[in-house]
């Protein structure tokens, strides 16, 4: 039996008598239907079947494609976002549109508390040391998210609403604003013609100069220029708001220049000179938190290896009231993981189990875990480190990048430290099997950081994702349609028959419910009726 005569015998089993007899009292006879469908040789149903498959497997690339880029299936997304709204999707059990509207915008808040970046303490030279990377690898290491924040920054912490009285800093007023670089160089320079102006000298100490060296001699001239607006503004800021005003910007430009000069001492090797630079800011300035200097006074310790004033530190800026960080956390974790990881086995303690100082340690390394799960990839090196960016997501991958940039030596140099953190830190999900429901020393995961990380780590970077997401339902649907009709196309091309038969069986059965029910309507219904319907 070839295809042609199968299908002769399906399509009476299909529309049924009653239907076959409108057939033919329309002109339309059974040989005509015969010879039409003679007329389709094997190669009809093999194509068919085929560009079946090529379809939903262009589907299934590109579905792959953007839940790799986006984190979620496009035809889900499109399907929520377009199609619901169309088909009036509303939920009948919301409560009241005072509630629902508060209730939005109580959730609203949460995502922007949970989502909000900051900026990162340690974040490198734009010109010194990111754009020397553009240069070897012709990578942007930064987005434009990520560099448009960093000038909001700048706008909030280097200007105020009197800088159009001076023009020196009316012009850098516009040059923080500016998009293209170069722009923003010439703009300095121009500012630096009319007078000594520290915020000329922070630009090209950040953006112009290409080592630290020279961003170094730049901060000390920003440094010279920066105190004397400092004292002048000091004596005055009780006059007015606008003298205050004046006062709170000149402090904030100090501030600045002092910590990026210890960064500077920091990365020329003079430690101990950065250490003390970092102290003394934080005497001087002790309410200025924002800038998260112990931060870097930490890192400066554990290169240092002063594992008593790391110590002195974190007693301070670990506590329950303050801001976790995952520098907090894990140099925390390293430091009680140093007191047992020099004589720690795996074999051992499983033998014993753990002392008190193993424990210890091993309860430590798994409250950093819960705090940011994604930075033992990067100490143990299961993922490549990049550039940090200049503002990171708190539990996020751009905060465990920016941690483990610094910080990766130092666990490095512990003795068995690293071995510990593999031996014990996914532990921590078991004790956590739904973080984005509930937490266990912190706040359940917040369900936004793949999004914000996306926007400010590069492209050519892969986010990593907390908890792993599992694949779309449409993913795994178009693999599966592909899958079967490119199988059905092979079978089809190489057993025609075969195929005809079970092809016949099978519409059989689809169809012999709905013959059933025909039935019973043509036996329910008058003729003239059932003539009139079947015409329409």
């Amino acid at each position: 039996m070839t295809v042609q005569d199968t299908w002769a015998h399906i399509l009476p089993t299909i529309l049924g008598q009653q239907q076959m007899s409108e057939l033919k009292r329309m002109k339309v006879s059974s040989p005509e239907v015969s010879m039409f469908l003679n007329t389709l040789t094997p190669k009809f149903y093999v194509a068919l079947t085929g560009t079946s498959s090529l379809i939903s497997g262009l589907i299934l690339i590109f579905e792959w494609w953007y839940f790799r880029k986006y984190g979620t299936s496009f035809i889900e997304q499109v399907s929520v976002s377009h199609l619901r709204p169309l088909l009036g999707g509303v939920d009948n059990s919301a409560p009241s549109a005072a509630s629902a509207a508060n209730g939005d915008a109580d959730s609203s808040r949460q995502s922007v508390s949970e989502c909000k970046v900051w900026r990162n303490p340690l974040n490198l030279f734009r010109g010194a040391e990111y754009n020397r990377y553009t240069w070897v690898t012709g990578r942007e290491p930064l987005t434009y998210y990520d560099m448009n924040l960093s000038a909001q920054d700048h706008q909030t912490f280097f200007t105020c609403d009197t800088d159009h009285l001076r023009p020196a800093d009316a012009i850098m007023q516009k040059a923080w604003r500016e998009r293209n670089p170069q722009a923003r160089i010439s703009a300095a320079h121009e500012a630096l013609e009319l007078n000594e102006c520290a915020t000329a000298y922070i630009l090209l100490a950040e953006e112009e100069a290409t080592t630290i060296v020279e961003a170094e001699k730049l901060f000390k001239q920003a440094l010279k220029a920066g105190e004397g607006c400092y004292r002048r503004s000091q004596q005055l800021q009780h006059h007015g708001a606008q003298y205050e005003a004046q006062h709170r910007r000149d402090t904030n430009v100090l501030v600045y220049i002092k910590r990026r000069l210890a960064m500077c001492a920091r990365k020329l090797g003079r430690t101990r000179e950065a250490v003390k630079m970092m102290r003394d800011l934080m005497k001087e300035f002790p309410l200025l938190s924002m800038f998260n200097i112990h931060e870097n006074l930490l890192e400066a310790l554990l290169e240092l290896q002063a594992y008593a004033d790391v110590q002195a530190v974190l007693a301070k800026y670990d506590d329950i009231s303050l801001p976790k960080s995952a520098t907090i956390c894990y140099t925390a974790a390293l430091l009680k993981a140093r007191a047992v990881s020099d004589k720690f086995s795996p074999e051992a303690a499983s033998r014993r189990g753990l002392s008190t100082a193993e424990m210890n340690a091993v309860e430590a390394i798994h409250r950093a875990v819960e705090f940011n799960p994604h930075v033992p990839k990067y100490l143990l090196e299961m993922k490549s480190l990049i550039l940090p960016p200049e503002h990171i997501l708190k539990r996020g991958d751009s905060e465990a990048i920016a941690y483990a940039f610094f910080h990766l030596q130092h666990w490095k140099r512990v003795e068995g430290a690293l071995n510990l953190l593999h031996c014990t830190w996914e532990g921590t999900f078991r004790m956590i099997p739904y973080p984005l429901e509930k937490g266990h020393l912190f706040y359940p995961y917040p369900i936004c950081t793949e999004t914000a990380d996306r926007e400010l780590l590069p492209s050519f970077h892969e986010v990593s994702v907390y908890p792993k997401k599992e694949l779309p339902f449409f993913i795994l649907f178009t693999a599966g349609l592909c899958s079967f009709t490119a199988m059905l196309a092979l079978l089809t091309h190489q057993f025609p028959e075969l195929m005809g038969v079970f092809a016949k069986a099978f519409l059989s059965t689809l169809f012999a419910p709905l013959n059933f029910v025909m039935e019973k309507v043509e036996s329910i219904l008058p003729s003239s009726l059932w003539h009139q319907l079947t015409r329409i």
